[in-house]
């Protein structure tokens, strides 16, 4: 049975491109302010569920549904979904060239909190925003991801999340192109909007932002079906026994059926 207070519940969901059914039903609870990690291996579906649950228009729902605060997404186009409070960080985050980060945030905070924010009350907040990822002033004046290293572009999408703190971030693969540090700096943005009451949905690849975000649950995504969950302990399982061994060990995996998925404490 659903939990009625769940923020997002999405139920028995396929969605697909075309002819080709990528999400394969798949199941999944978020309450307010939790922190679900999700993770698998290249062409899982993974970023499909993403943008799926954002509402990019690509990907079809042939079956289920997506629930936002008890009503449904699916007739609801990706800004009035914005609005709702849900937003989706990208993998590879495209720039805009004559757009610079400060014109881009302003705009897209009067969009979605349908008033205009005065520069004297925004540039407080970015101060203390971008003083904790580690952002120089003169960032701001710079053209949106344009000539961005991947630390810039993922700093910039954290920024911009911490200023529209939405009740749902999906973050997809945050963590891909970052360095040491540059991850260090982004998982602890990732943790503070979390602590100011933002549910995260982190998509990854890897076990090592989990050594600085840490989740209450984690998914393991395989042929467009959530497979496996656990609590935090299943990101290390993952790593040591690599995605390959959960494929074959799991008979939802392997049979791409939507039976009740493997709890792995």
């Amino acid at each position: 049975m659903s939990n009625k207070n769940a923020l997002l519940i999405i139920n028995d969901l396929h969605a697909k491109i075309g002819d080709k059914t990528i999400l394969k039903g798949v199941s999944l609870e978020i309450n307010p302010g939790s922190v679900h990690a999700l993770m698998g291996r290249n062409g899982s579906g993974k970023s499909t569920l993403s943008y799926t649950i954002m509402g990019h228009p690509k990907y079809e729902v042939s079956q289920g549904d997506i629930k936002f605060e008890g009503n449904s997404l699916l007739n609801l186009s990706p800004d009035e979904r914005a609005k709702l409070g849900i937003a989706l960080s990208f993998q590879y985050p495209v720039a805009i060239p004559g757009v610079t980060v400060l014109n881009f945030l302003k705009t897209s905070l009067k969009a979605v909190l349908k008033r205009d924010i005065p520069i004297k009350e925004l540039r407080p907040m970015l101060k203390a925003k971008m003083q904790e990822l580690e952002i120089k002033d003169e960032f701001l004046s710079r053209y949106v991801n344009d000539g961005f290293s991947g630390g810039e572009k993922k700093k910039l999408e954290i920024l911009h999340l911490s200023l529209l703190k939405p009740k749902l971030a999906i973050l997809d693969e945050t963590d891909s192109g970052l360095d040491i540090d540059a991850l260090k700096v982004v998982a602890n943005g990732i943790t503070s909007l979390n602590k100011e009451g933002t549910a995260i949905l982190l998509i990854t690849h890897y076990q090592r932002i989990l050594n600085y975000v840490t989740p209450q649950f984690v998914h393991i995504f395989e042929s467009g079906e959530i497979t496996n969950t656990g609590n935090h302990e299943l990101a290390f399982k993952l790593e040591e026994f690599g995605y390959e061994y959960f494929a074959k060990a799991n008979p939802v995996a392997s049979t791409n059926s939507t039976k009740e998925v493997n709890y792995v404490s």
